[in-house]
C-alpha cells in the first residue's frame, strides 16, 4: 500500500445503499488555511466508480484508472497553488457509482478515499485532511438515475435537469450545513479495494476540439412515447454483478389504453437478438412481419377502445443492451400495469421486487410493465458451455420457434417450460394473465428510463430538412457571438454539427434558454448524402433540461463521435447557442513518427491511421473511442507495434498488458477483455498477449518486465496444455474466433488458426522463460511447439488442396473449407516445411479465388505481417490502396472496424462498417515504418537497427521512427530519372545501425549522427 495511505483516510459513502444504480454524489471538505501559503499540497484521491476532483470550483483531474477491484487505482495532485491563504478553502468531489459491471468496471460499491498532506518548507508546518465522517455528501438531484444505459459495455448516458442542481456546491461558500455527514465504510486496504495502486501512466488530454460546420438542419415531429428498459436486469436478478451474456425465455408486457379505436406504431430503434416479435390483444405478430432496416424494426397496430394487451416476445441473448421501443399515435393513450388492472385477482404484495437492492419498494415505485418468467434461463460463459446449460438452450430455442419438431425433442420437464411460455403468450386480456401470477414480477422504474434519447433521434414522425441560416453557423465558432437555433411550431429543430473527423472526449456548450427548453444531444459517426448510420444499441446520448438564461454545462461521460445531432425541444423563444464544443480526451502523445511519400493515397492512409491510434488510447488501448472504449487483449499486440511507430508510448502497452492476469479469478485461459465484468475467452487473444507481452521486451529491453511477467505466462499456457488432446492438437470448446468472414472457426473442435498461434505463443513464451532464468521450462515448451506443429502438419493439412484446412469438428468431420487466414497464419507461425510453404508463399502472392478471402483490417495485420516477412512490400501496398482506399473515398479520418459490403464489385454505401474508428485496424502506420521507411529493431532495447528501406514503386519517401525512451530515427529517400537512390538517414550516436539501399538499387547513403558521445567533442557525419 503506498505511503499516501498510510494515515487516517477513510473510505466514506452517503444514502441507503451500499451499490445504487446509477447515483451520482456530491462530497464537500472545507478547512481553512493559514495566512503563510502552503508549500507543497500533494492530494491523492480514488473512488468507485468515477471520480472528478474539484478545488475551489476549479477542475483539477477525472479518474480512477480502470482497475481491478483489488488493485484498485489512485491519483496524485499538486493542489497547493489552488488554496488561497487566511481563506477557507474546499474541496470538491462528483462521484459517479455505476452500480453494475461493464466491459471496463467490475461492480465493487459506492466510496471515496482522499489524502491530502500539507506542508511548509519554512518552518516545516504541515498538516493532514483526509476523507472521514467530517465531510458532507448529498445525492446529485440534478442527475437522473432512470438514465439509460449506453450498452453493454458501457455504464449510463446523462439526464440532466440543470433547475434542480447547479455549480455552486463546488464553492467555499455555499451553505451545505444541511447536508448529511458522510458515513465510513472503513480504512483502505478493505474490501473489494484490498490494495491500491498509485497511476502508472499520464492523465489523459482535455483540450477543446471546435465542430467545423453545421451540417444540417431539420424540423423534426418527434413519436408520442419512447423509453428504455433493462430487461436483463428484470429477468436475472443479481446479474449486475457480472456483464455475462444471460440466455432465457420470457415475456415484457403492459396495457395501452386509449380512449377511441385507432392506429399506432410500435417501433424497436435497437431490436435485440432475443426480441421474437409481438402479441397485442391475443394477436401474435413474429419479428419477421415488422418492416426493419438494421436492427430497427417497426409494426402498425390496430388498438381498440379501452385496453390493449401488449407483450414482447423474447426467447434468446441478452448482453444488457436493452429494450429501446417506442409507440406512435394519433390518438391519446396512457400505459399502465396488467398487475394494476387486474388487482382482483393477483396478490400484489408478492409480487412486489423487495429484494432488488434498491431498498424498500412499493407499488408506487414500479413501471407500466411487468415480465412474465424467465420460464428458462442461465448464465452463458463461452468457454465453460456445460451440458446442462445445452439442454437450457434448446429449450429457450424452442420457445422461440415455431417449428412443433424443435419441441418434439425436449423432454418432459422442457416441453412443459414451453408449453407455460406459449400459454402464458396466448393471454388477449390482463385478467387471462391472472393464472400465470406465479411468473410474473412488476419491472420497477428504475429499469425504466423516462425517455428514450436513442429512440427519439432514430425514429422521428416526421423530418424536414431546412437551409441551414447563414449567422447559426456561428455555433461553431470560438468567439461570443452566439448561433439562434429558430424554434417552429408543432415541431422541434434538430440541427447536425460535423466536427470535421471523428473524435472523443466530453461534450461541452454554452447556451441562453427558457427554463424546461430540452436539449437532446446524440452522437454518431457517419452520414453521406443526409442518410445517417446510426450506431446501434449505443445510446450515445446526453439529455439537458435547461435551468433559465445563460448556463454552461460539461458532460461527465466520456463519448465518441463525429457527428453530432443537437435537438432543441419545447422552446418558447429561439435559443441562443454560444458554442458546442469536445473537451477530447485521450492519452497524451507527441506525433513522433512521420510518413510522407510521392503517394498522395498512401499519405492518407498513413494519416487515418495514426489519427485512429491515437483516439483509441485511453488508459490502456481500447478498440474504438465510440461503442465500447474496451481493453481487448488480442487487438491490443498489434496495437502496441503500431503506437511503437508512432508514438513510443511503452508505458502504455506495459501498464495494458500487467492488467491481463488479474483475469485469473475468472479463468485460468485469461479473459480476452479486461478488465471487465465479461468473462469472456478467446484463445488467440491470450496468445497474442504472450506474443505481445516478448515484443514489449524486445522494444525495451526491460528484462525486469520479462522476469515478472513470467510466471503469468507459464500459469495460462500450461493450463491451454492440458487441453491438448490424443491426437497432440488443442482442442477445445470456446470462442475460437480470428476474423470476420466465413472461415469454418466451430466454437467446439480443433480449430487451425489456433493451434497455429499457440505453437508461436510457446515459442515466445521460451525466450521470456529464458529471460527469466528459467531454463528448463524453456526447452519443454520449445518441445511442446514443436510436437504441436508436427500434428499440425499431420492431422490438419489437406494434400487434395495443398492447403491446410481450417478445422476438425467436434465430431471428427474435416472442414471442407480452406481460408487465406489459415495459410496466412501457417506461414507467419512458420509451420510449414520448405515445399509446403513454398506452396503458402504462392497463395499468399496471389490469393486463390475459391479461399475465402480476408474479411476484416485485423486480419490484414498478420497478412501484412507474413508478407513483410517474405520481404514482398509492393503487393501490400497495393492491398492497402484497394481496401484502405475505399475508406478514403467514403470520407473516412479514421480506420474502420471492418471492410465494407460489396456489390458488383463496389462498396454499398448503407454497409461499410460498424465502427468508423477502431485500432485493430491502423495496420499500415506500423508497415509503412517497417517497410517503406525499412526501420527495424536489430537487438533488445533498439540498441542496434536495421534500416533499408523498400520503394514499392514510389519515387521518394521520409518520416520519423521513435525510439525507446529517447530520440527518433529520421529517414529520407528519393529516386532519380534513372532510379539512382538518395538515402539518408539521422539517428542517435549510440544507436548501431546497419543501413542498406534496397536489394538491386545503387545511390548514396548518408547517416548523420545526433547528440554528443562522451569521448567526442562533436556530431559526427558518415
Amino acid at each position: 500500500m503506498n505511503d499516501w495511505f498510510a494515515g487516517d483516510a477513510q473510505w466514506i459513502w452517503g444514502g441507503t445503499e451500499v451499490s445504487p444504480r446509477n447515483e451520482w454524489r456530491c462530497f464537500r471538505k472545507t478547512f481553512y488555511t493559514p495566512p503563510d501559503a502552503w508549500d507543497s499540497g500533494n492530494l491523492a484521491i480514488t473512488a468507485d466508480s468515477r471520480y472528478v476532483l474539484y478545488v475551489n470550483g476549479v477542475k483539477v483531474g477525472r479518474g480512477p484508472m480502470r482497475s481491478w477491484p483489488s488493485e484498485q487505482s489512485y491519483d496524485t495532485y499538486d493542489i497547493a497553488h489552488l488554496l488561497k491563504p487566511d481563506q477557507f478553502n474546499t474541496l470538491s468531489v462528483l462521484v459517479q457509482h455505476f452500480g453494475v459491471s461493464t466491459f471496463y468496471y467490475i461492480r465493487g460499491r459506492g466510496g471515496l478515499l482522499v489524502q491530502l498532506d500539507l506542508s511548509a518548507s519554512g518552518d516545516g508546518a504541515s498538516e493532514r485532511i483526509v476523507s472521514d465522517g467530517s465531510w458532507r455528501t448529498a445525492r446529485c438531484l440534478g442527475q437522473d438515475s432512470r438514465a439509460s444505459r449506453m450498452s453493454c459495455q458501457h455504464a449510463f448516458t446523462e439526464r440532466i435537469d440543470a433547475g434542480a442542481w447547479d455549480d455552486e456546491w463546488l464553492l467555499s461558500d455555499y451553505e451545505d450545513s444541511e447536508w448529511p455527514y458522510a458515513a465510513v465504510i472503513g480504512k483502505a486496504g478493505i474490501e473489494p479495494w484490498e490494495n491500491l495502486k498509485p497511476r502508472d501512466i499520464l492523465p489523459l488530454t482535455e483540450e477543446t476540439v471546435y465542430p467545423v460546420k453545421v451540417e444540417a438542419m431539420n424540423r423534426v415531429v418527434p413519436v408520442s412515447w419512447t423509453t428504455n428498459i433493462d430487461l436483463r436486469s428484470q429477468m436475472i436478478p443479481g446479474c449486475e454483478d457480472n456483464a455475462n451474456e444471460y440466455m432465457y425465455a420470457g415475456y415484457a408486457a403492459t396495457v395501452i389504453r386509449v380512449e377511441a379505436a385507432g392506429k399506432a406504431t410500435v417501433g424497436f430503434p435497437y431490436a435485440p437478438p432475443h426480441f421474437n416479435g409481438l402479441i397485442i390483444n391475443g394477436e401474435r405478430y413474429a419479428k419477421q412481419e415488422f418492416i426493419a432496416f438494421k436492427s430497427e424494426k417497426y409494426l402498425g397496430i390496430k388498438l381498440r377502445e379501452g385496453d390493449n394487451l401488449l407483450l414482447i416476445e423474447l426467447a434468446g441473448k441478452d448482453h444488457g443492451r436493452g429494450l429501446f421501443m417506442g409507440i406512435d399515435c394519433d390518438s391519446a393513450f396512457e400505459l399502465h400495469s396488467p398487475i394494476v388492472e387486474s388487482a382482483t385477482d393477483f396478490d400484489i404484495s408478492a409480487l412486489i421486487d423487495n429484494d432488488s437492492g434498491s431498498g424498500t419498494s412499493s407499488l408506487a415505485d414500479n413501471s407500466p410493465f411487468i415480465t412474465i418468467g424467465p420460464f428458462e434461463c442461465y448464465e452463458y460463459i463461452d468457454h465453460r458451455y456445460s451440458q446442462e446449460d445445452r439442454s437450457r438452450q434448446r429449450t429457450i430455442d424452442a420457445c422461440g420457434s415455431s417449428n412443433e419438431q424443435v419441441s418434439a425433442a425436449l423432454d418432459e420437464q422442457a416441453a412443459r417450460k414451453v408449453s407455460a411460455f406459449r400459454e402464458s403468450g396466448a393471454a388477449a386480456s390482463a385478467e387471462q394473465l391472472a393464472q400465470w401470477k406465479t411468473w410474473i414480477r412488476p419491472v420497477p422504474d428504475r429499469l425504466v428510463s423516462k425517455e428514450s434519447i436513442l429512440a427519439l433521434s432514430v425514429w422521428k414522425k416526421g423530418s424536414f430538412p431546412e437551409p441551414v441560416p447563414a449567422a447559426l453557423q456561428q455555433v461553431v465558432a470560438a468567439n461570443s457571438v452566439p448561433g439562434v437555433v429558430p424554434i417552429y411550431e408543432h415541431a422541434d429543430t434538430e440541427i447536425i454539427v460535423d466536427f470535421g473527423t471523428q473524435a472523443v472526449g466530453y461534450i461541452s456548450f454554452e447556451l441562453d434558454a427558457d427554463a424546461g427548453t430540452v436539449i437532446d444531444f446524440y452522437g454518431f459517426e457517419h452520414m453521406r448524402d443526409g442518410w445517417i448510420q446510426h450506431m446501434n444499441y449505443l445510446d450515445n446520448s446526453l439529455r439537458y433540461i435547461c435551468r433559465q438564461g445563460r448556463q454552461r454545462f460539461t458532460s461527465y461521460v466520456r463519448r465518441g463521435f463525429r457527428y453530432l445531432a443537437v435537438t432543441v425541444r419545447g422552446a418558447i423563444k429561439p435559443v441562443k447557442l454560444y458554442g458546442v464544443q469536445l473537451q477530447q480526451s485521450h492519452y497524451p502523445v507527441a506525433e513522433i513518427g512521420q510518413f510522407q511519400c510521392s503517394d498522395s493515397l498512401i499519405n492518407d492512409i498513413w494519416r487515418i491511421s495514426q489519427t485512429t491510434t491515437r483516439l483509441c488510447m485511453e488508459d490502456t488501448f481500447v478498440d474504438c473511442p465510440a461503442y465500447e472504449q474496451v481493453f481487448w487483449v488480442g487487438d491490443a499486440r498489434n496495437e502496441a507495434l503500431i503506437a511503437y511507430y508512432l508514438f513510443g508510448s511503452e508505458e502504455m502497452v506495459k501498464r495494458s498488458l500487467e492488467l491481463v492476469p488479474g483475469s485469473k479469478g475468472q479463468t485460468p485461459l485469461y479473459a480476452d477483455q479486461v478488465p471487465s465484468g465479461w468473462n469472456s475467452v478467446i484463445p488467440n487473444w491470450t496468445f497474442f498477449w504472450v506474443i505481445a507481452c516478448r515484443e514489449y521486451y524486445a522494444r525495451t529491453g526491460d528484462k525486469a518486465f520479462a522476469e515478472s511477467v513470467w510466471p503469468h505466462v507459464a500459469f495460462t499456457l500450461d493450463r491451454y496444455l492440458d487441453l491438448i488432446d490424443e491426437r497432440g492438437l488443442l482442442y477445445m470448446d470456446g470462442w475460437n474466433l480470428l476474423d470476420w468472414a466465413p472461415i469454418d472457426q466451430p466454437r467446439e473442435g480443433a480449430v487451425t488458426h489456433q493451434n497455429m498461434f499457440l505453437v508461436k505463443a510457446l515459442r515466445n513464451a521460451a525466450e521470456l522463460a529464458e529471460l527469466a532464468g528459467a531454463f528448463q521450462e524453456a526447452l519443454s515448451y520449445r518441445a511442446e511447439a514443436k510436437a504441436l506443429s508436427e500434428a499440425i502438419n499431420s492431422y490438419l493439412w489437406s494434400e487434395e488442396h495443398r492447403a491446410y484446412m481450417d478445422c476438425i469438428h467436434a465430431d471428427g468431420r474435416k472442414s471442407d473449407i480452406i481460408s487465406m487466414q489459415t495459410q496466412v497464419v501457417a506461414y507467419l507461425c512458420d509451420i510449414a516445411d520448405h515445399d509446403r510453404k513454398s506452396q503458402l508463399k504462392s497463395y499468399l502472392l496471389s490469393p486463390p479465388p475459391h479461399f475465402v478471402q480476408i474479411g476484416s483490417p485485423f486480419m490484414s495485420f498478420f497478412y501484412y505481417e507474413a508478407l513483410a516477412g517474405m520481404g514482398q512490400f509492393s503487393p501490400m501496398l497495393e492491398d492497402m490502396r484497394q481496401q484502405y482506399g475505399q475508406m478514403i473515398e467514403y470520407g473516412a479520418t479514421t480506420c474502420w472496424e471492418m471492410y465494407p459490403k460489396q456489390k458488383d464489385g463496389r462498396a454499398i454505401p448503407t454497409e461499410l462498417t460498424r465502427s468508423h474508428c477502431h485500432a485493430w485496424s491502423a495496420a499500415p502506420a506500423y508497415f509503412l515504418g517497417i517497410g517503406v521507411l525499412g526501420v527495424k529493431e536489430a537487438a533488445p532495447g533498439w540498441s542496434a537497427v536495421i534500416i533499408e528501406p523498400q520503394p514499392c514503386g514510389l519515387s521518394w519517401a521520409r518520416g520519423s521512427v521513435p525510439l525507446p525512451e529517447r530520440g527518433r530515427i529520421d529517414v529520407s529517400w528519393s529516386l532519380d530519372a534513372g532510379g539512382y537512390m538518395k538515402l539518408q538517414v539521422w539517428l542517435p550516436y549510440d544507436v548501431e545501425a546497419a543501413v542498406h539501399l534496397p536489394h538491386g538499387y545503387e545511390g548514396t547513403v548518408d547517416i548523420i549522427r545526433i547528440g554528443q558521445p562522451p569521448e567526442s567533442g562533436s556530431a559526427q557525419t558518415v
